[in-house]
């Protein structure tokens, strides 16, 4: 019989070079109202394997992420072959290759960063890798696991993953909980938290001092799927999935603590109540949540010149709605109104981001995903 650990390593052979690009001439451009905007939804990519994430490359081009483990560029109305020099992969329930984020200084030195469900002793844990983007875009160079989290399991889901990269280079990510609540309050376990390291790997010294881990940036995070920084004035924001409710917006602080499992707006899927309550002292409260659960995958700020009505606003993706949630900020930097964009239009909505022309990008967690741009009516 095949032992647990060799099986998950015959699902980690990165997928060859031998996919067929798909052409990313999808299909005519779409106009939709939101609010007082009309929108056109035009579709950049279609027939991308679950696609996770999306980066804009200097050139306008994009890279992409397929969760079974592959990373493609699309440009000039084509989708690439896979890139080679992937590394070995847990393409395991929710987990495989996930997040990918540009260094500041790309554009010179190519580097970039990706976050995957990695196998190892015991199971698979979420690790963060550095890479550099070949020169012919045909490969990655100079690949280098910089972090794995330090408990692995045989569990497949709650990885968390997202990345934002800071001003100074650091790598702000989320780690779920790994299907394990209690793991989130363990101070000495990485699942549950928002981490911060430096681009070498090492630990941010910008993280509370006098910890057991020193990485640990946050911690009481459920599968915080979503993680920005608002480049107005480079605060943290992430979102994060809650259980049956209890969708959460978080504004994470060095050594807060978020809650999870002791307080919760939500409930466990059988019914039953979470923790203590919706609040005890001690846990920070969120800046939003969501009851029923909207499932986020991503989370952007807006900050562009294409759509001026939305400026500071937040940007949700929504897996179980397939939704945009638009979510008003107030100049005091409370929450207001919600709007919902393009609900059940194109399918589980994984990732959101705000392109340098101001337009938003979008990539659907589908067997057929597609990536989307969404511009104001009249200036894609």
């Amino acid at each position: 019989m095949l032992n647990p650990f060799n099986r998950i390593a015959r699902l980690c052979v990165p997928v060859l070079a031998i996919s067929v690009a798909t052409s990313a001439l999808a299909e005519e451009p779409r106009e939709i109202r939101a609010g007082d905007v009309t929108i056109e939804v035009t579709s950049i990519a279609e027939g991308l394997e679950n696609p996770w994430s999306v980066e804009v490359l200097p050139d306008g081009a994009f890279i992409v992420t397929e969760r079974p483990g592959r990373m493609r560029i699309i440009r000039d109305g084509e989708v690439g072959r896979p890139l080679g020099g992937l590394p070995r992969i847990a393409a395991v329930g929710q987990g495989g290759l996930l997040d990918l984020a540009l260094s500041s200084d790309f554009a010179e030195s190519r580097r970039l960063f990706f976050t995957a469900a990695a196998p190892g002793p015991g199971g698979q844990g979420t690790a963060v890798f550095s890479a550099r983007l070949s020169a012919n875009e045909r490969r990655l160079e100079d690949v280098r696991r910089i972090f794995l989290m330090n408990k692995l399991t045989g569990a497949g889901q709650h990885f968390g993953s997202r990345i934002a990269v800071a001003a100074d280079g650091s790598l702000f990510f989320g780690i779920g909980d790994r299907g394990e609540p209690d793991r989130a309050q363990d101070q000495g376990d990485h699942a549950g938290k928002i981490i911060r390291i430096n681009a070498d790997g090492t630990p941010s010294s910008a993280n509370p001092a006098g910890q057991a881990l020193p990485e640990v940036w946050s911690s009481g995070h459920r599968n915080p799927q979503g993680i920005v920084i608002d480049p107005a004035d480079n605060k943290l924001y992430n979102v994060e999935h809650g259980a049956r409710g209890g969708d959460e917006i978080n504004a994470p602080e060095a050594g807060n603590n978020y809650g999870w499992p002791v307080i919760s707006y939500g409930k466990h899927y059988s019914g039953a109540e979470i923790g203590i309550g919706q609040s005890a002292d001690g846990y920070e409260q969120p800046l939003h949540y969501w009851d029923p659960s909207i499932a986020p995958g991503a989370l952007a700020i807006y900050r562009g010149a294409m759509f001026p009505e939305w400026e500071g606003d937040f940007l949700v993706a929504a897996l179980k709605y397939q939704l945009i949630a638009r979510i008003e900020r107030n100049n005091d930097g409370s929450v207001g109104k919600e709007e919902r964009i393009l609900q059940g239009d194109y399918g589980r909505i994984r990732d959101v981001k705000v392109a340098p022309d101001g337009s938003i990008l979008l990539v659907t967690d589908e067997e057929d995903g597609q990536l989307l741009r969404l511009t104001r009516a009249g200036q894609s």
